[in-house]
């Protein structure tokens, strides 16, 4: 499915601006998105890393997506590093037209050298479907492959952290005894199957989602990082990873003290 290169210039501006407005209306007054810090991102390649919520059905996309768009135009593009299944059948034409690219570290260096902001999700589905009690958790699995990339790519890293995500949809569980049990850990590269509860499927294995709750859904955009500037010409990406992840899981956790109730926000 990887190419030595992708093309860059699937992203149809056209096919944006007619996505754009319908996201927004979704984002903005079904989960009263609030964004704040988006300014901070510095012109040029830069690598966007987030924490991931919502399940099959992750909505912090979007939100960012929106915001990004409001900052900077709808002319300066903003690519998304997604799982592969989101390219499977049409998603490869539906999605390549608003800016997803297959999650592969060359992908991202290409991008990001050619000068584009480039968001990735290291915790992926693992991050996405952890119980719904472990909301305010960043959880990347070791996931390390980032911060290699934005090295390569010569860019800096832009963390951002988004809280609600994982109360749209609630997750009783983590489910990962159970994808090795259907084996969908092997065969759909998913590592969880969390019970979900909601409505109208009432508890699934994550599949179907049930109808996302209207859950307020706040991000925040932190400082750039400078990896060189910070770590030196040769750094230790175990020593850049946990530094990223401190910084996010404090924003977390500030944002997770200010929250009065959930879903309400």
């Amino acid at each position: 499915m990887m190419a030595d290169t992708i093309d860059l210039t699937a992203r149809d501006e056209t096919w944006v601006g007619r996505v754009l407005p319908v996201l927004r209306m979704v984002a903005k007054t079904y989960f009263r998105s609030e964004v704040r810090g988006m300014d901070k991102v510095p012109d040029g390649g830069v690598l966007l890393v987030s924490n991931h919520s919502g399940g099959l059905m992750a909505f912090d996309v979007p939100v960012i997506a929106v915001a990004f768009a409001d900052e900077f135009g709808e002319q300066r593009p903003l690519y998304t590093l997604a799982h592969d299944l989101v390219f499977t059948g049409f998603g490869k034409q539906i999605f390549g037209k608003v800016g997803f690219l297959p999650a592969h570290p060359r992908n991202a260096v290409q991008a990001l050298r050619a000068g584009a902001a480039t968001i990735v999700f290291p915790g992926g589905d693992w991050e996405a479907m952890r119980p719904t009690t472990q909301s305010a958790t960043i959880d990347f699995k070791g996931r390390t492959g980032y911060v290699r990339t934005a090295i390569e790519a010569g860019v800096p890293i832009v963390p951002i952290v988004t809280l609600g995500g994982q109360e749209t949809q609630l997750f009783i569980n983590r489910g990962d005894g159970l994808a090795k049990f259907l084996r969908i850990d092997r065969l759909l590269r998913i590592k969880s199957a969390p019970l979900g509860l909601g409505f109208p499927f009432g508890i699934t294995p994550g599949f179907p989602p049930n109808v996302p709750l209207p859950s307020k859904l706040v991000t925040e955009v932190l400082d750039p990082i400078d990896i060189t500037a910070e770590f030196g010409t040769n750094p230790e990406i175990a020593d850049v990873d946990e530094m990223v992840r401190k910084r996010m899981q404090h924003a977390l956790d500030d944002l997770a003290r200010r929250r009065r109730f959930p879903v309400i926000g």
